[in-house]
């Protein structure tokens, strides 16, 4: 085992893996439990209040973690890595700061615009201790990763969603009136403890000096302005339909079906969100080292092994997309069936996105990747807006899933421009993968056998 865990990409891969998978696997949890607890229209609540802080958080990570991670990881200097490290975390508090005043000022008008009522704004303004304690947590995620260790963020991120479900179930068994005020604090505890953690293993890798130099931040705007401006752009964009939705039709259970099918929609990106936290860091560094060749194979494999572990699950949920809906969240959310299976469909495209746009922020292509997600939100909109206007409920999601669709052959084309991408080499990758597997099952099988017949 120890041999196994010498490996860069095996190691990298189980804990990146290990972590997305406890953070999908508990958000998971948690929405059965709650999803049995709080009515349709509270539902729709907690689900714009949980796209309205992830958005915003990813959106910040995308201008900070990335280029933490790849000037660090790419550095030998300390002085350099505490620099930047230093001029990151300014960075984090003071937008951090920015948005806090944003809820203390418009959350009232976000539950106006998004038909949610004055919940929405009691849940976001009672989590600005969970946006402080934030700034911590994804500094000293970023810190991990730029050290090429995933093992902190894993045990980082399965205590925080540990607390978190811990603290509902509790909240649940004793009976409690459902409270957004609780919820909200309840979120803010576990972001406190998973930052606890995270600084435990993260203590190695710190210098304890902080100087942060305006030089510093210029290279983080400079490499991460335009991440953060595609951050801003493919977040939105991937919760668009639950937005527009809730601005177009006034009743929350249409919101609450969608955040339905979108919750089981997420165990399929687990595999790609965890592909791209381990393809940043080689791909960067094989961009210094100026080797495309190997920035192209490095894509086509992990694009090829993650459609080999997408494909079969996707269709097993679009042919049964009606009993998982069921036995899920219940006959209350069967409209949501045919969201699923949409939302399944372009789980299909998504790994040619979005490792494609991850490889471009790491090769210091983030101005195409910015443009390319701008143009993409610009056309999402206006095809949402047709579809809802002409479709009513399911508009949402048939709009984006024509946008995917036009957008997975925009990025083939620009994939093929900038690092000569052969869509045969990702088949052949995912064959190759197949192979292996089956050649390793019936391995299995044959000594399971053996054993058997000799006892």
């Amino acid at each position: 085992m120890k041999k196994y865990f010498s490996s860069y990409w095996i190691r990298s891969a189980f804990y990146a893996v290990l972590q997305r998978f406890s953070l999908t696997f508990f958000g998971f949890v948690n929405f059965l439990i709650l999803i049995r607890w709080l009515s349709q229209p509270q539902m729709a609540v907690w689900a714009l209040f949980l796209t309205i802080t992830t958005v915003f958080e990813i959106t910040k990570s995308g201008l900070l973690k990335n280029a933490h991670v790849k000037y660090v990881s790419a550095s030998d200097d300390v002085n350099q890595r505490t620099a930047i490290a230093s001029s990151s975390f300014i960075i984090n508090a003071s937008i951090s700061v920015a948005f806090i005043v944003f809820l203390l000022l418009c959350s009232g008008w976000l539950g106006t615009v998004l038909h949610a009522g004055a919940d929405l704004g009691i849940a976001l303004r009672w989590f600005i201790p969970g946006l402080v304690f934030m700034v911590m947590f994804s500094h000293f995620e970023a810190v991990q990763q730029s050290h090429l260790d995933f093992k902190g963020v894993f045990a980082g991120y399965m205590v925080r969603q540990v607390s978190f479900f811990a603290a509902i179930s509790l909240h649940y068994l004793l009976h409690l009136p459902v409270s957004f005020f609780w919820l909200s604090l309840y979120m803010s505890g576990s972001i406190f403890i998973g930052a606890i953690v995270l600084f435990i293993y993260s203590r190695k890798y710190l210098t304890l000096q902080f100087s942060p130099t305006r030089q510093s931040v210029k290279v983080i705007f400079s490499y991460g302005g335009y991440i953060f401006g595609s951050g801003v752009m493919s977040n939105i964009f991937a919760n668009l339909d639950q937005i527009m939705t809730a601005g177009f039709i006034s009743n929350p259970a249409s919101v609450a079906c969608y955040s339905a099918a979108s919750r089981i929609n997420g165990l399929v990106d687990i595999p790609s969100y965890a592909a791209a936290d381990i393809l940043f860091p080689k791909s960067a560094r094989a961009a210094a080292e100026d080797d495309s060749g190997k920035v192209k194979y490095l894509y086509e494999r992990m694009v090829g092994t993650l459609l080999t572990f997408t494909l079969p699950l996707a269709l097993f949920i679009i042919a049964f997309a009606k009993p998982v809906i069921v036995l899920i969240a219940g006959e209350r959310y069967i409209p949501a069936a045919l969201i699923l299976q949409l939302y399944m469909m372009m789980g299909l495209l998504r790994p040619v996105q979005n490792q494609a746009a991850n490889l471009l922020n790491s090769i210091g292509k983030a101005a195409l990747c910015f443009w390319i997600n701008t143009i993409s939100l610009a056309c999402n909109l206006c095809i949402n807006y047709f579809c809802l206007r002409t479709f009513g409920f399911y508009g949402a999601v048939i709009g984006t899933l024509i946008t995917t669709t036009l957008g997975t052959i925009a990025w083939y084309l620009v994939m093929r421009k900038q690092i000569g991408l052969e869509m045969p080499s990702i088949i052949r990758h995912m064959m190759d993968l197949y192979k292996r597997l089956y050649s390793l099952g019936m391995n299995t099988v044959f000594k399971q056998k053996n054993v058997i017949m000799r006892n």
